[in-house]
């Protein structure tokens, strides 16, 4: 009996120690701030049309270089980051995007003898037509153009422009067939 009392009471001993670590306590307000920072911050700065669907923990870098045309949707954990100073991520209306896809308009520089985030980025517009699908997990790198009609599928990464009404899976993504 005695035994299972000092485990008790150790366990419960563990479990405040944890709870009042400043670590612990500080965590919240590090998760609203990066919450705030990339969420809602951000999301002011978007050119939004009409009944555009985001999901709450869709993530932008870049706002004010972000549009979104009437009725697109955005799945759970996408990232859409347009460039630091000059490029766009520009959607067409009613394109959709799977969960966590990830869009990006700017690439490190790869100069030899230069720690890589040292480099300036290199920034590229990404330009995606009306009416396209965005698989689940998708890759967009930057400077891609996605033709109105196009589907990407799962788990692909857009190297390449994709012509309108092409299917295109794999990495790099390459076209497969054309919508009928």
């Amino acid at each position: 009996m005695a035994v299972a009392r000092r485990s008790l009471l150790s366990r419960l001993s563990r479990a405040i120690r944890s709870f009042l670590d400043p670590g612990v306590l500080i965590h919240p307000f590090r998760i609203l701030h990066y919450y705030g920072y990339t969420h809602v911050k951000q999301r002011r700065l978007l050119t939004l049309g009409r009944d555009v669907r985001l999901a709450p923990n869709v993530s932008f870098a870049n706002g004010e270089r972000i549009a979104l045309g009437d009725q697109v949707q955005i799945g759970a954990r996408c990232s859409l980051w347009a460039g630091k100073t000059t490029s766009w991520i520009r959607v067409g209306a009613r394109t959709t995007f799977g969960p966590e896809c990830f869009v990006t308009a700017a690439d490190y520089g790869l100069a030899a003898g230069t720690r890589i985030t040292d480099q300036e980025m290199v920034e590229r517009d990404i330009t995606i037509g009306e009416d396209c699908w965005i698989g689940t997990r998708a890759i967009l790198t930057a400077g891609v153009t996605i033709g109105d009609g196009a589907v990407i599928g799962a788990g692909s990464v857009v190297t390449r422009d994709i012509p309108a009404g092409a299917i295109a899976v794999g990495v790099p993504a390459k076209v497969v067939k054309m919508r009928a």
